[in-house]
């Protein structure tokens, strides 16, 4: 089931944002990502429209729209694989008439998901936080 995020979600939402992106970006120090971990709970989270995807009320992975930008979009590791990320991608976009988002480059298995999902590649660009090689993609939902 897909529901509106609530402030008490926040534990839940960081923790599945924290392992995913650890597991997806192996090729950027975990580090990184724990050291965004406040900016995430502080600023990203709560400037979002965010959506939760719950399992036996148990929420396993989420999603954030700032304005048209899908600004995350995370399955716990243990739940990937179960359609979950496309049933997140399907209720995004019937949030906005067009959707973007940057995927880095190297996050290959990502970036082929959000293609078979209808996103095109618009550009290739470097992540100024990672200095990683990243895609920005959109589609017109």
């Amino acid at each position: 089931m897909i529901r509106q995020y609530t402030s008490q979600d926040i534990e839940t939402v960081l923790d599945i944002w924290l392992t995913a992106s650890i597991k997806a970006h192996d090729f950027v120090k975990p580090e990184f990502w724990e050291s965004q971990l406040s900016a995430m709970r502080d600023i990203y989270i709560p400037a979002s429209k965010s959506y939760v995807f719950e399992v036996d009320s148990k929420v396993v992975g989420f999603y954030s729209l700032y304005e048209n930008l899908l600004a995350a979009i995370f399955v716990s590791p243990e739940w990937q694989g179960k359609g979950i990320g496309k049933q997140l991608i399907a209720h995004a976009k019937q949030q906005s008439s067009e959707l973007t988002l940057n995927v880095y480059k190297d996050n290959e298995a990502t970036y082929k998901f959000y293609l078979a999902q209808g996103f095109k590649i618009d550009n290739e660009h470097v992540c100024e936080h990672t200095g990683c090689a990243e895609y920005a993609m959109s589609m017109n939902t």
